[in-house]
């Protein structure tokens, strides 16, 4: 079948359309490709290990903790030249509140620099029976940082 000269001029705009329409998704894919890498680029993972109770240093256990166990942060101190960060959930009714410290990153926002630190929360399961004493969910993790961050943001996610 042979199209008219009609028909040819109906289809040319269609195909001008679609490659006009194909140019501008891959334009704005790259924009938004370049955002995101943008947006990360000033993001630095910090590396962490969770010290278990007794590996503690006994100036952040005697002094640090005390202070601040009653409330719910993310702090950072110095310790013979090593960074370590605790994070505190405040005080809890009973037992079977947890915490654990999933993540941390260095922001660099305005030439300052923000560690954020991901915690997971726990919450007692309901209807279980729990032992009636006041605790204070604490985790201390020595860092790779080299020096103390301009702020500290704690995120938490509550597990399920």
């Amino acid at each position: 079948m042979v199209l008219g000269e009609k028909e040819k001029k109906i289809r040319k705009p269609v195909k001008k359309k679609f490659v006009v329409i194909a140019v501008l998704a891959v334009i704005a894919t790259l924009a938004a490709g370049l955002a995101a890498v943008s947006l990360l680029k000033g993001d630095k993972k910090v590396e962490f290990k969770t010290l278990s109770e007794n590996k503690i240093p006994q100036d952040i256990s005697s002094q640090v903790i005390p202070e601040y166990r009653s409330l719910e942060r993310a702090l950072a101190c110095v310790v013979e030249d090593k960074i370590y960060v605790i994070v505190t959930r405040g005080e809890k009714p009973t037992s079977g509140f947890g915490l654990e410290i999933d993540k941390m990153k260095l922001e660099e926002k305005d030439g300052k620099h923000n560690l954020v630190v991901y915690a997971d929360f726990e919450d007692p399961e309901k209807g279980k029976a729990l032992a009636q004493v006041i605790t204070y969910p604490v985790k201390v993790a020595e860092t790779d940082l080299t020096k103390l961050p301009d702020e500290i943001e704690l995120r938490i996610q509550y597990e399920e």
